[in-house]
């Protein structure tokens, strides 16, 4: 009997084992397909931005987005992962710091199934966040200027702003209950600010604007890809949003302040967000790209709260964002500020209205540990501090980039074309001529630039 007994409680530790095992690989799996659909964002951003280039700039608009995503690759391998680990507290990092490229963790190792698979999610975060600004400045920034201006953002500064805000021990959700599981600020909020730094010191591609400070529409030389491109960046933002949420084996999922959540409260409020943001372009616009930009601002409007709110309230809030953001467009190029594919407005202000809206519809819900529940000051707080996070360094670097003229394209090149001068092949056959490339026609009153 006894024997029995022994052999019963050993078959029983090896199924408890085994179980145990089985719920840490399918959590290693979900992410490895999180980080993989997250790819489909960089397919999106790099037809995005070439088809709103012109002929003469199509190439040297995708080389910039191809190098962007593998610089991210290295530099967040070295040291994006470390500052995420270690700086929770703010600008020094902590005592228990860890994430450095030499420790155990990060490589190779059958005792640690988790380390390499968040890296490489928040990997693509970082990737996702340098694209971000990729497009705001295209057709007139030099390789080398925009490459340490992407490294610094994707690798530096909007991970300083997740190990503060998107992190379970971060000084802002410790001090502050700040809450922001979609990344509205941490991602969208800083990276948008960040553009719009460096938009101030790069200036407007040539013949964007007249003497008399009004604007020239600068047409994109292939819409549907454009709009195409967009479709694929939200198919990526179901493996972004995935990846936003931590897989409890045997227990149910937490979001990554350690809050209960579900999957299914994030598909609702994605969709609601989602559609939202299409019919409130539309209705503002008519115009397919904004419609699908819109797709994308009604998705950070309601990213802060995807695991709480009432799906009608963040249908609601994408169809704000939808209609407002556009109208956010239209005043920057009044402001002689020339933001090629919307980039300040769709994620700076959309992830601005998605952190505040945040304190307003989940004011007062619970933390953790004893920390400060949901408060519409807590997110006052946190998009201040994304929005300066994101727009001093984009700013101060982009300023130094340009007295060392390391920034803008010269202007004579800017008129024959990137492509020409830079890029060693032609992005269309010998037959192709395109059509000349009008900057004449006033922009519309009301009306978006591309």
């Amino acid at each position: 009997m006894e024997q029995e007994l022994a052999a019963l409680t050993e078959r029983l530790a090896a199924l408890e084992s085994s179980t145990a095992m089985s719920g840490t690989i399918n959590s290693e799996i979900f992410y490895w397909w999180c980080t993989a659909l997250m790819i489909a964002i960089h397919a999106g951003f790099l037809a995005y931005e070439m088809g709103a280039s012109r002929v003469k700039n199509v190439l040297a608009s995708g080389i910039k987005n191809i190098l962007a995503f593998a610089f991210m690759v290295p530099t967040f391998y070295f040291f994006g992962w470390y500052i995420y680990l270690s700086f929770y507290n703010g600008l020094l990092p902590s005592a228990d710091a860890s994430g450095l490229p030499w420790e155990l963790s990060m490589g190779p190792n059958l005792a640690d199934n988790a380390t390499g698979i968040f890296w490489a999610a928040f990997t693509l975060f970082a990737a996702t966040t340098a694209s971000i600004f990729s497009g705001a400045v295209i057709e007139r920034i030099q390789t080398a200027g925009f490459l340490i201006l992407a490294i610094l953002l994707g690798s530096v500064v909007w991970i300083l702003g997740g190990a503060w805000g998107w992190h379970p021990t971060g000084w802002l959700t410790v001090k502050f209950g700040y809450h922001d599981v979609g990344a509205a600020g941490v991602v969208h909020m800083v990276a948008g600010f960040f553009a719009l730094g460096v938009l101030l010191n790069l200036g407007p591609r040539v013949g964007k604007f007249n003497e008399d400070g009004s604007a020239n529409a600068i047409f994109a030389h292939n819409v549907p890809f454009t709009i195409t491109g967009l479709m694929l960046i939200i198919v990526g933002f179901f493996g972004f949003l995935g990846g936003c949420i931590i897989y409890m084996p045997g227990e149910q999922w937490i979001n990554i302040y350690g809050q209960p959540t579900t999957l299914s409260a994030f598909a609702f409020n994605t969709l609601m967000g989602m559609a939202g943001g299409i019919i409130g372009a539309w209705v503002k616009t008519r115009d397919p790209f904004w419609m699908m930009s819109g797709a994308l601002i009604g998705i950070f409007a309601a990213a802060s709260g995807l695991d709480v709110y009432y799906p009608p309230v963040a249908f609601a809030l994408g169809t704000f964002g939808g209609f407002v953001v556009p109208m956010v467009a239209v005043w920057l190029e009044k402001m002689g500020i020339d933001d090629a594919v919307g980039a300040f407005p769709v994620h700076g202000i959309g992830g601005l209205i998605g952190v505040v809206s945040c304190g307003i519809f989940a004011a007062g819900y619970p933390n953790v540990d004893g920390m400060p529940p949901v408060s519409l000051w807590g997110q006052i707080v946190g998009a201040v501090t994304m929005a300066v996070l994101g727009f001093v360094p984009g700013y101060v670097a982009s300023y130094i980039l340009k007295v060392f003229g390391l920034l803008r394209v010269p202007d004579h090149i800017q008129e024959k074309g990137l492509d020409i001068v830079k890029v060693p092949v032609s992005a269309y056959p010998e037959t192709y001529t395109p059509a000349p490339v009008n900057v004449a026609t006033p922009a519309a009153a009301g009306t978006p630039a591309e």
